[in-house]
């Protein structure tokens, strides 16, 4: 009889703790709604210079994405073995080169509006997905899907997937190419991402 009260209490709690771990999906939603609203349609559809474009940018992922889990991500087993400032310089240049590229790639939903289509649970404890269209002028509505991570009741956006291509996964995948094939390893990606921000 004590074996089963044991086992019956420890379904119980573990299935608290797992209830604990689930993302509030309307609190990621709504997280969503603030970065594109506030953040990416007022900075695509307001008309500044490309300078200023790419600083609110830099507000943008500053604030909304968790730069240093994306980063140990996209460097995946190599980040393990980086050197402290090996990894400070890569999430510095990973950031400036990201600032450009999502301002261009961004551009495209200049005048559109992301709709909402409701959260898909994640299997990464803290995470969920959150699943939004922005309706394009010809052809069907373009998906944008965020992967959001909580903590601590903070929520930060940990990968962004366009029309089924996670930015995250195919940077790491780019990354991890490279740095085979270079001599000079992470070094040497750091300098490609540098000159790459520059241009």
């Amino acid at each position: 009889m004590q074996k089963i009260l044991t086992f019956i209490m420890t379904v119980f709690l573990l299935a608290a703790g797992s209830a604990q771990a689930e993302v509030d999906a309307s609190k990621a939603e709504n997280f969503i709604k603030k970065v594109t609203t506030q953040g990416i349609e007022e900075i695509i559809n307001s008309d500044v210079s490309a300078e200023e474009k790419d600083a609110r940018f830099a507000n943008l992922f500053n604030e909304y994405l968790d730069l240093d889990f994306i980063g140990r991500f996209v460097l995946g087993r190599y980040w393990r073995s980086s050197t402290p400032k090996q990894r400070t310089e890569f999430i510095d240049v990973y950031r400036e080169m990201n600032i450009k590229t999502w301002s261009k790639r961004f551009d495209e939903f200049k005048g559109k509006t992301f709709v909402f289509k409701g959260t898909t649970p994640s299997n990464s404890a803290g995470q969920i997905f959150v699943n939004t269209e922005v309706p394009m002028e010809q052809g069907a509505p373009a998906k944008v899907v965020w992967r959001v991570k909580e903590n601590d009741g903070t929520f930060k956006v940990v990968d962004i997937i366009i029309e089924n291509v996670s930015l995250a996964i195919t940077a790491r995948n780019e990354y991890a190419a490279y740095i085979k094939k270079s001599p000079d390893g992470v070094d040497g990606l750091i300098a490609n991402l540098r000159q790459k921000s520059m241009q």
